[in-house]
């Protein structure tokens, strides 16, 4: 088996970190004709797509695509869904016709970084922006409520029930890592307990990278509290307990450019990066516990 290295995107590199953080493992499999590529597993959450997927070192070719599908089959034969993520910053997709033909779709979200958060126009001082307590029971069940009340709202819903599941599977894996100091949760909590508005920001040092990159993961709102500065609020104060607790230096946050977010996190400071590319096929069922066609952190609201 080939040494473990970094992946050269950094997109991909925050992701390994945060997988791993959260009990997932990666391995490299050296595959004939394909090259090293990056085994990424979750055990905990099996029905998590971008916890369960193969890492290419480089765009996939033309006629690839039985050897890759033989490979993700052999890398993961319980997964209903099938998900590569491209080791590129510039957002090739190689065989794209190929890979489209035959079911899957091709995602580009933009990686941004900054060294420093700035905090919005309108900073919300109505609610108690904090970490969760890893002590706690009562934070976690109302970030879950959080995660389920967004999911509702959105125009295309996961079945309640098995995203339930998914869902506490993240969050209690998240509760684990914060535990162990590798970083935290926030909320934007009410007067009465609830929360409003929740991210999560954890360290992605690494070998080949300098010190005191952090990703955030999971910005989201509560449909009934959008527009009042919660997330951009959010954004700030996480980044900057980054910045004290992590020892944070490159914040790193990823978005869907199609979706409103990245303009939202342009505002706090951040700057286009990179092209962080993905090819992804779902199940042929109706969605239920798995993620939506999309990376959970890319800013879009289908998932956590």
């Amino acid at each position: 088996m080939t040494e473990f290295q970094q992946p050269l995107s950094l997109g991909y590199h925050t992701d390994l970190a945060v997988r791993f953080h959260e009990g997932g493992s990666c391995e490299v499999l050296e595959l004939a004709d394909l090259g090293p590529v990056v085994r990424v597993a979750t055990p905990s959450n099996p029905t998590f797509w971008w916890g369960n997927f193969l890492l290419m070192p480089r765009p996939p070719r033309v006629g690839e695509l039985p050897a890759w599908l033989a490979a993700f089959r052999q890398a993961h034969p319980q997964a209903r869904h099938v998900t590569f993520g491209l080791d590129t910053t510039d957002g090739e997709g190689g065989a794209q016709q190929e890979f489209v033909d035959a079911g899957f779709s091709l995602h580009r979200d933009t990686v941004l970084t900054t060294s420093q958060t700035v905090p919005p126009r309108t900073l919300n001082t109505d609610l108690n922006f904090r970490p969760l307590d890893a002590t706690q029971d009562a934070d976690w069940q109302a970030a879950l409520g959080l995660r389920m009340a967004v999911n509702a709202a959105d125009p295309e819903p996961h079945e309640a029930a098995g995203y339930q599941t998914f869902a506490a599977r993240k969050l209690d894996a998240a509760r684990a890592a914060q535990h162990r100091g590798r970083g935290a949760v926030f909320g934007a909590f009410g007067p009465t307990g609830q929360m409003y508005s929740g991210l999560g920001v954890f360290s992605a040092d690494g070998a080949h990278r300098a010190g005191g990159v952090t990703r955030y993961q999971n910005v989201e709102t509560h449909p009934e509290t959008r527009s009042l500065g919660l997330a951009g609020t959010l954004v700030h104060r996480a980044g900057e307990w980054a910045r004290t607790h992590l020892n944070a230096q490159t914040l790193v946050i990823v978005a869907d450019p199609a979706y409103h977010a990245q303009r939202l996190y342009e505002r706090a400071g951040f700057r286009p990066t990179e092209i962080q590319t993905a090819w992804e096929r779902p199940p042929q069922e109706e969605r239920s516990a798995t993620e939506s066609g999309s990376n959970p952190d890319s800013g879009r609201q289908a998932e956590p």
